[in-house]
């Protein structure tokens, strides 16, 4: 992609800006410029779409979105070594990229909604990946500001986020994605792929948001489910006390010998209305 934008190899870039990748900001930065523009392309057309991105590090997502068509960008980086490389990228695109320089656990991504379609893409910093997600489900209105998420996790996260009852990976993450989107894992990320090199696999997951989720408060599904799972492996009479226990199993015709992982997205939804 040098010669697709012109602008120098992420190798020299890094080299120039000094940008060691730093574990305490959960940074890995993925240098492969054909990879960055396939997570890109995952997220589908991008043709006047304003994109969120998090953690554009030195800026190779940023500037295959950039290249494929976005109509802005509006990235959140947290370590200020990143923003002179960030500036050379919005310098060659004039007007396309602003950076807010930031946390993005504390930034109020609703805010800053401009006119026309959001899609969120990102190769989020792990330490915080997670958290960002159940945030992105859970806004103020539903449908949601955004179209998609496109985003970079750890393999083993991707897993839990498609993951269906009678799953290994089936958590409450799993219940929240499966209650709110449609997700699919797109494709892998090897370890090499990145500078330094994680221990561990990564995979880009798509998210889109169903129009029309199952009635439900957000509030009272994390406080069932979070008990539930809790003690994942006990039944549920004992796991679900601390919200009811057996008289709420009763209520929501649901027995109370099954465990939380049996229990599939429409049955946690029920238990939620009836707290």
């Amino acid at each position: 992609m040098a010669a697709l934008d012109g602008l120098p190899p992420l190798r020299d870039v890094i080299a120039k800006h000094g940008l060691d990748a730093r574990k305490a900001l959960g940074q890995n930065f993925l240098l492969d410029l054909n990879l960055t523009q396939k997570v890109a392309r995952t997220a589908g057309s991008l043709e006047g779409v304003t994109v969120f991105e998090v953690g554009p590090g030195p800026g190779g997502l940023t500037r295959a979105i950039l290249a494929l068509g976005a109509k802005k960008v509006i990235a959140v980086e947290r370590d200020p070594r990143c923003l002179p490389a960030l500036a050379e990228v919005a310098e060659h695109y004039p007007g396309r990229l602003e950076v807010i320089e930031g946390d993005a656990l504390k930034t109020d991504f609703e805010a800053m909604v401009p006119e026309g379609p959001v899609k969120i893409i990102a190769n989020l910093p792990y330490n915080v990946g997670t958290q960002l997600l159940v945030n992105w489900l859970l806004p103020r209105q539903w449908p949601p500001f955004w179209q998609s998420l496109t985003l970079m996790f750890q393999r083993e996260v991707g897993q839990r986020i498609v993951a269906n009852e009678d799953d290994n990976h089936y958590g409450r993450l799993g219940v929240l994605c499966g209650w709110r989107t449609e997700s699919h894992m797109a494709f892998d990320v090897p370890p090499q792929a990145f500078t330094p090199p994680p221990k561990v696999t990564s995979t880009v997951v798509h998210l889109t948001p169903r129009l029309n989720p199952l009635p439900c408060d957000p509030d009272k599904l994390e406080k069932v489910t979070m008990a539930a799972f809790g003690q994942r492996r006990k039944m549920l009479r004992q796991s679900l006390k601390p919200v009811g226990g057996e008289a709420l199993l009763a209520k929501a015709d649901i027995d109370p010998q099954r465990r939380a992982e049996t229990l599939s997205v429409e049955e946690f939804c029920r238990l939620a209305n009836l707290l």
